[in-house]
């Protein structure tokens, strides 16, 4: 692992403080997946009076913002200091989600989109930067398993909330929003344990030098950027639309889907997990081969559906393959890179993220609401299969052409 700063890597303090930015981070997303579409509960299609489809333009909202914090997230952390940008992500999405619990009008939560976008960009961009410069990939993956149990937190607190007398969305949202504050009070009470990347030798200082342009000229970033759009679509299609599927095309109850929602969430922290461990055996190429062939297998059966009582069974073998790709892929730009491109790359690429989280779930639910629901699993499969064809593009092409 190249790395950009003589920092220990055992300050455990700081580790624990970004997996629980991470455990956060994951909330949102997922409640979502619950709170926009019921039709047994309360709901926000209800709430405004929406159809099916409109959640994409709360995606593009989140999107814009998202992807333009992690655009520039390269620089900004090559020049400020990294606890004070932490702060201030957990503080924008803090206020965003707060906007969630009491905005009157589908416009001005739209617009809370955006800033719950920027937010989020700023600490999931700049987390992944830093731990792909300080730490190794197995930390990484533990990570973004923390990110999982997020999402595995955020159906099961929408869920109780909305199935007791009187529970609403909003309320989901308010406890994010304290999350988030929390989270912004551990960063300041933790600012000198952070170490400012970018910032130190000639070698780090050049960090702040090096322009977008010029790592984008590097063949490896734009086919990661198709990697990393591909993985995004497959985590969020599948974390907006299972739901939805299951309980309206597939005639399973609310409580059991979004039982099975959760099931999917949790495969995502479960694989994480063992991947972290499983890196010290296996390599890394060998591990992202068979996960995306996994996933095409597991799309396929989702779509032909042949065990429909038993479906939470693919949707856990579906989560669990998925789980490591992105923590591999971050670690593998980083090596491949080094230090003076790497933290531009992988900003890129989490903005890249950020548009296919926005982009594809809002796509597939325009094409479900002029079709059916069930397109939503030959989205998953065609993703997963471009996934793998872009990685192989990767494997193909010796380390001097990148």
């Amino acid at each position: 692992m190249t790395t950009s700063t003589a920092a220990p890597k055992t300050d455990y303090v700081a580790v624990l403080t970004a997996y629980l930015s991470f455990i956060v981070l994951g909330l949102p997303g997922a409640m979502l997946g619950v709170a926009w579409a019921s039709d047994k509960w309360p709901s926000i299609q209800k709430t405004f009076n929406l159809g099916l489809g409109e959640v994409g333009i709360l995606f593009v909202a989140f999107t814009i913002g998202y992807s333009l914090a992690s655009f520039i997230c390269g620089r900004l952390y090559g020049r400020f200091n990294s606890s004070t940008l932490f702060f201030l992500g957990s503080l924008f999405s803090a206020a965003a989600l707060a906007g969630y619990g009491v905005m009157p009008s589908w416009f001005l939560i739209v617009a809370c989109g955006s800033l719950l976008g920027l937010g989020s960009g700023i600490l999931d961009a700049g987390m992944n930067i830093h731990f792909a410069a300080v730490f190794n990939a197995r930390l990484m993956n533990w990570l973004h398993a923390c990110f999982g149990v997020g999402t595995v937190i955020g159906p099961i607190l929408m869920t109780f909330i909305l199935s007791r007398d009187g529970g609403t969305w909003q309320t989901g949202y308010l406890i994010g929003s304290g999350a988030y504050m929390m989270m912004g009070l551990l960063f300041f009470l933790t600012r000198s344990r952070w170490v400012n990347i970018g910032r130190g030798t000639h070698e780090e200082g050049m960090l702040s030098a090096i322009s977008a342009r010029s790592t984008l000229s590097l063949p490896l970033v734009w086919i990661s950027l198709g990697i990393f759009l591909a993985y995004a679509g497959l985590e969020g299609v599948s974390t907006q639309w299972v739901f939805p599927l299951l309980n309206k095309a597939r005639g399973i109850d609310a409580v059991t889907a979004g039982t099975w929602l959760v099931i999917l969430q949790a495969s995502f922290t479960i694989g994480r997990v063992f991947f972290g461990f499983a890196l010290a055996y296996f390599k890394p190429r060998a591990l992202i081969r068979v996960c995306t062939a996994t996933l095409i297998i597991a799309t396929f059966l989702f779509i032909i559906n042949p065990i429909p009582n038993y479906a939470f069974i693919l949707l856990l073998g579906y989560g669990f393959t998925l789980a490591p790709i992105w923590a591999l892929m971050v670690t593998n730009v980083q090596e491949r890179l080094g230090p003076l491109h790497g933290a531009n790359a992988i900003g890129f690429l989490v903005a890249a993220a950020g548009i296919g989280v926005g982009v594809f779930p809002a796509i597939a639910g325009v094409i479900a609401e002029h079709s059916s629901l069930e397109v939503i699993p030959v989205v998953l499969f065609v993703l997963s299969f471009v996934m793998m064809v872009l990685y192989e593009m990767t494997v193909s092409r010796s380390a001097r052409d990148f």
